[in-house]
């Protein structure tokens, strides 16, 4: 049989956390390398003059979840990302970047917080795909931004290894 299953899998320790620390992200024509070895990102690079950009998240409030595509009528398997990341406070800076994040497909690094790197877009890029910015009522609320990004491809998500991060965000030149 081709898919033959290759091992099992124990029940873990519980020393995961959930969440998104950051994300990484740049324009998909950026991408110059990628490398996969084993289902993992062992070497990545842009072009020259690209760089990913950080987006500092909020604990607690930013997420990603993949699903399974299947048909089993059909014969066909895919996955589908999405993320949902939060942007506090509304400044005209931040709507500015949104409108240019909505305008590309993308690549995403998110950096879940157990220090592991998650890339979505790989292939066929991720997408804004919905968001919405909400003033607030009570003082306490939120003034911000929520926003969606959708990516769909044909192999499962990614982790990049963490040795490549620095040179991925490093300021282009």
């Amino acid at each position: 049989m081709a898919c033959a299953l290759t091992a099992g899998r124990a029940l873990d320790c519980r020393d995961s956390v959930g969440g998104i620390k950051r994300l990484l992200i740049t324009e998909l024509a950026n991408k110059a390398t990628l490398t996969t070895t084993s289902g993992a990102i062992s070497a990545f690079t842009l072009s020259t003059g690209k760089q990913f950009w950080s987006y500092e998240q909020v604990k607690e409030t930013s997420n990603f979840s993949e699903s399974i595509l299947a048909s089993v009528e059909n014969g066909t398997l895919a996955y589908e990302t999405t993320l949902t990341a939060i942007f506090n406070k509304g400044e005209t800076a931040t709507r500015n970047q949104i409108r240019l994040l909505a305008q590309n497909r993308l690549m995403v690094i998110a950096e879940d917080r157990n220090g592991k790197y998650w890339l979505l877009g790989e292939a066929n890029g991720a997408e804004l795909t919905a968001g919405s910015y909400s003033s607030g009522s009570a003082m306490g609320d939120r003034n911000g931004y929520e926003l969606t990004f959708v990516a769909k491809e044909v192999e499962p998500l990614k982790e990049v290894a963490s040795g490549l991060i620095a040179a991925l965000s490093a300021p282009a030149v």
